[in-house]
């Protein structure tokens, strides 16, 4: 069959990503492990099932000497750049007309509100315009791997499997 849709991750998909910063940085400021409970609540942050400020809290209760700022800071420590040729591409795909284009990501409202600051808000909307509609796990509810995230996806833009290219930097969301 010949592909029609594509469905692309954002991180280190487009935007650069350095997945060890945050713990580094997060360790400067104390943290020596990350905890399951710690892990749960990044997971339940990336869901939306908490919010950005439950999401600062937890972590200030389990560390009383932190910051907003420096939690924020270290936090998007994973955010690098979005190289220009990129965005290229996908605004030469979408001219093309040949595939219908979709963004899936695991991200968070803190993270969104860093790509914006690293793109720049001008260059985030255009990004954000290249795809027939975008998904992030934060307002869905649900995050990759979860089986429900792409057969949602799937339905509700009646796409066919044997027809849709996922294209994401890890083999475990694949």
């Amino acid at each position: 069959m010949t592909i029609k849709n594509i469905i692309f991750d954002f991180g280190d998909v487009f935007i650069n990503l350095d997945k060890p910063a945050t713990f580094r940085e997060m360790q400067k400021l104390g943290l020596s492990e990350l905890t399951a409970e710690m892990d749960a609540a990044n997971k339940a942050y990336e869901k939306g099932e908490i919010s950005t400020q439950g999401f600062i809290n937890f972590y200030q209760n389990h560390f009383p000497n932190l910051t907003e700022h420096q939690l924020v800071s270290a936090w998007n420590a994973i955010i690098l750049d979005f190289p220009p040729h990129r965005l290229n591409f996908l605004k030469q795909l979408q001219q093309q007309a040949k595939h219908r284009i979709f963004l899936w990501s695991n991200t968070n409202a803190l993270h969104l509100e860093r790509v914006q600051e690293v793109m720049g808000r001008a260059d985030y909307q255009t990004f954000l315009g290249c795809f027939e509609k975008h998904y992030f796990s934060h307002e869905l509810g649900m995050r990759k791997p979860e089986p429900i995230c792409f057969t949602n996806i799937l339905e509700e833009q009646n796409l066919h499997p044997k027809e849709t290219l996922f294209i994401d930097d890890t083999t475990e969301n694949t």
